[in-house]
């Protein structure tokens, strides 16, 4: 079945440490899927135990879309990834494999299913000098820069704040009136697995953390200084400048643990508070990873939106 013949395409959702990627790699046994991953993070070349991605033996065994695209230095779009995706998706489909979307970032679902505009341009050097001094601002201080510029944005995360602020200073236009302006039909509908087990996400956040620093977290970062500038984008990835102080010795081990587990747990909440209000809840099933029926549970939810039998 071509992928283009599905009503919908699965995409399995939730907050970081979730568990979404060992779900999908379960489903993968009983069906034949091709993972197409939803992280502005593992697109990165190189920067793999931060950012979780899929070991090459689970890579081999379920074909992946969306690792390992582009390199640390590069810029990477939501619209470039959305535009990637739709072939992946195609792909998959004409290989007779079923395309089943995993990840969490939100503005990159957005890209795919919601409704398309025209991207206004942007002078490249006034937008790489305006990004330095974003980069200075907390997240509180381009929440109340995007609430004065474009209100209708302030809600989202960090990234789209950003993008918010870029839009309005240099066009003197609102990213929101665009988005109303030039808006054209989605490209593809989805269906959404949100898998979140709730209060336990603090404790497989702290868990992973320490599997990733016991699994050479420092020691691949210690090897990134020597090749990636400091001012690569992948360097944004949650955790890295933390162990970025690790590896020269600026900030001890315990602490640098526990500043990551807290930057990981902020963007936790960030993610679910996104997919609380992004996605409508007729699109949506949420699923508790830790239930005994979880498997089982996921496989009548994709055979569902498949329009097949589980």
């Amino acid at each position: 079945m071509a992928a283009d013949e599905y009503s919908f395409i699965p995409v399995i959702s939730g907050p970081t440490a979730a568990g979404k990627s060992a779900l999908a790699l379960a489903l993968a046994t009983r069906w034949p899927i091709t993972i197409i991953v939803a992280d502005s993070r593992q697109i990165y070349r190189a920067f793999d135990i931060g950012t979780a991605k899929p070991t090459a033996a689970e890579r081999a065994v379920v074909p992946h879309r969306g690792i390992d695209v582009v390199e640390p230095t590069d810029r990477y779009s939501a619209a470039a990834w959305s535009e990637a995706a739709d072939r992946w998706i195609d792909e998959a489909g004409a290989q007779g494999r079923v395309p089943v979307i995993v990840g969490g970032t939100g503005f990159y679902l957005r890209a795919l299913f919601s409704p398309l505009f025209e991207e206004p341009a942007l002078d490249a050097q006034r937008r790489r000098d305006l990004q330095r001094e974003l980069e200075k601002l907390s997240f509180p201080q381009l929440k109340r820069w995007t609430e004065r510029l474009d209100p209708a944005r302030a809600r989202f995360g960090r990234a789209q704040l950003v993008r918010a602020i870029e839009v309005a200073l240099l066009t003197g236009k609102r990213l929101s009136d665009l988005h109303r302006e030039r808006a054209r039909p989605a490209r593809r509908a989805a269906r959404y697995l949100v898998v979140d087990p709730g209060a336990p996400l603090a404790a497989r956040i702290a868990a992973r953390t320490d599997a990733m620093l016991a699994g050479g977290w420092e020691e691949e970062v210690k090897m990134l200084l020597a090749a990636v500038p400091e001012d690569a984008p992948a360097w944004k990835a949650t955790g890295y400048r933390i162990v970025r102080g690790l590896a020269r010795g600026t900030v001890s081990r315990a602490v640098a643990r526990e500043l990551i587990v807290i930057q990981t747990r902020q963007y936790a909440k960030r993610q679910r508070t996104w997919l609380r209000h992004q996605l409508e809840s007729h699109e949506v099933t949420v699923l508790d990873p830790t239930k005994r029926d979880a498997l089982p549970v996921a496989e009548r939810w994709l055979a569902d939106v498949l329009g097949r039998r589980a």
